[in-house]
């Protein structure tokens, strides 16, 4: 029993030496911790305004609970900075936040140095960039010009963004100083997307973008920080005018991918590959002379633009709108989103266009013009345009005849047909001419009547005489109106006997309405010329004087008789 007993005390005294030493060692802990040194601590209560931590000493520490940004479960570990060991009334006073700041200082130190970048939310806008929040009570400096890869229109748009930024500098003159750059992360991050796009992207593949901005010729597409373009041309197999009216700005839209060059970096999208071309069957489904109804997209100076489907879209000529009316500019006749009936004249598929007409739909009616409007008929129409040759006379509706001025009078010189017509008025006519095939109908006023010229001819030969009125005096001569209506002209040669007498001194013996004999030299009635002389006249009249003269004494004196005796019995 005594040995018993001597083996239970040593054993006793074996645990009261164990936990002695525990005892000392735990002592020895505590006189270790020193007051701002980061401990780690484990959470033991949770209360609505605190949270106890177990640092390993004799008393545990209180930590407000608002430096928690999530408030932590009890065992969770949690990372402090011892701030007192124990104040007056016996507690470890203990600061989360302050531990945050060191882990913070630490990171964002080794990410200087490793030129790794760190985490960060930009809070405000001050003076020349923005605030950056980077976590651990920790704000850097971020230059505007560094802020995004792309020039910053709205600085506000910036705020609460999240992002990762390089540190530029962590220290300035033994003062803490933070600068932070952006952009440099971003243009990075940018350059790894597109390599890997176009690494990992082939053609025909279908990518998702967001619209980014708008030109003359497309749309831009974020890819992820890199773009690509979305052609006019390739937004639709039909006729695009404007690139909003297919996408719009911020839209998240599925495309094609057509075209890849990574040297230059282009990538070439598409929203029509998504659909078949349309003129892979344009053979089966149109052929030349069909009638075809479609709607008008386009005008322009020549024409208009007529689309009969999606992706196919033909040019009706402005010459192809009309068999009769000569239409200037197209909006006369057609306009924007019009349903149109049309024939095809033609097509090239390869280069994607087809030829239109509007006219060849309706009967052409130059077709029946010379049946209708034969030569010798006789109309009463209305003058509707004058010109410096002649007047456009309207037979009907879209076809004129035309009168030239040479065919207004047999016997007047019309030098202006605006002088004979007014737009407007209704005058008498005779076809005398129709040319169908170029599309030309002459007509005259002159013609319903004889051409004096022929009765003029067969009245009054080279070398008869006439009285006649004068109607002009000109420079070189008198205009003489004959009987019949016809002008001709006495040149001043003709005017005067007397050689010696200057042309200005004869003529002002007449007057316009003076009642006046000449002699007709010469007619061309094919010219309508006349050639009349009064020195010619008054020479044929001596001459007939002499002839009669000389008959009648002739009678009386069967003897010779001579000029010299004729001027003998008249002195």
């Amino acid at each position: 029993m005594a040995e018993k007993d001597v083996v239970m005390n040593e054993s006793q005294d074996s645990k009261e030496n164990v936990q002695t030493q525990l005892q000392e060692e735990y002592l020895k802990s505590l006189e270790s911790l020193e007051e701002g040194q980061l401990v780690d601590g484990v959470v033991i209560q949770v209360t609505p305004d605190q949270v106890f931590v177990d640092v390993g000493y004799k008393s545990e520490g209180k930590i407000p609970i608002t430096e928690f940004s999530v408030v932590p479960k009890v065992g969770d570990k949690v990372s402090v900075v011892l701030v007192t060991k124990e104040n007056k009334q016996g507690e470890v006073i203990v600061s989360k936040q302050k531990a945050d700041v060191k882990a913070s200082w630490k990171l964002l130190r080794q990410a200087f140095q490793d030129k790794a970048p760190v985490d960060g939310v930009i809070e405000k806008i001050v003076k020349g960039g923005f605030d950056v929040n980077l976590g651990g009570n920790s704000h850097a400096f971020l230059p505007i010009s560094q802020s995004d890869s792309q020039k910053v229109e709205k600085a506000e748009k910036l705020i609460g963004v999240k992002s990762k930024f390089y540190i530029e500098r962590l220290y300035s003159d033994n003062k803490i100083n933070i600068v932070v750059n952006r952009r440099k992360y971003l243009e990075k991050s940018i350059e790894e997307n597109r390599e890997a796009f176009f690494n990992n992207v082939k053609i025909g593949d279908v990518v998702k973008g967001e619209v980014k901005s708008f030109t003359s010729f497309g749309a831009f597409i974020d890819l992820g920080g890199f773009d690509g373009l979305l052609h006019i041309n390739d937004m639709s197999w039909g006729h695009v005018t404007r690139p909003k009216d297919f996408v719009k700005k911020g839209q998240e839209i599925e495309l094609k991918v057509i075209r890849l060059d990574p040297n230059e970096k282009r990538i070439n999208l598409s929203l029509k590959h998504f659909t078949e071309d349309p003129w892979l069957h344009f053979e089966n489904k149109y052929h030349v002379n069909d009638i075809v109804k479609g709607k008008v997209t386009k005008l322009t100076e020549f024409g208009a633009f007529i689309e009969l489907e999606e992706g196919i879209e033909g040019l009706a000529h402005i010459s192809e709108f009309s068999w009769v009316k000569k239409v200037n500019k197209p909006e006369d006749m057609v306009k924007i989103g019009d349903e149109v009936e049309c024939m095809i004249l033609g097509y090239d598929i390869q280069a994607g266009r087809v030829s239109l007409g509007l006219k060849q739909v309706t009967e052409n009616p130059w077709e029946k013009i010379g049946e209708k409007y034969p030569v010798g008929t006789k109309l009463t129409r209305k003058v509707v345009k004058i010109t410096n040759s002649g007047a456009f006379i309207e037979l009907e509706d879209g076809i004129d005849g035309f009168l030239h001025a040479d065919d207004i009078s047999w016997t007047k010189k019309v030098k202006h047909p605006g002088s004979e017509l007014t737009v407007g008025q209704e005058v008498e006519t005779v076809v005398i001419e129709n040319d169908t095939e170029n599309h030309k109908i002459k007509l005259g006023i002159k013609q319903l009547t004889d051409d004096p010229w022929v009765n003029f001819t067969n009245e009054y030969k080279p070398g008869s005489t006439l009285e006649g009125e004068i109607v002009s005096i000109t420079d070189f001569g008198l205009f003489v109106k004959a009987p019949c209506g016809i002008e001709g002209l006495v040149n001043k040669a003709n005017l005067s006997e007397n050689k010696d007498e200057p042309f200005e001194e004869a003529v002002q013996k007449y007057k316009v309405g003076d009642k006046i004999n000449v002699f007709v030299v010469d007619v061309n009635p094919s010219k309508q010329k006349a050639a009349f002389s009064v020195k010619e006249f008054k020479r044929k009249v001596q001459r007939d004087e002499i002839s009669q003269y000389m008959t009648s004494n002739q009678d009386e004196d069967e003897g010779t008789y001579t000029l010299g005796d004729m001027i003998k019995d008249k002195k």
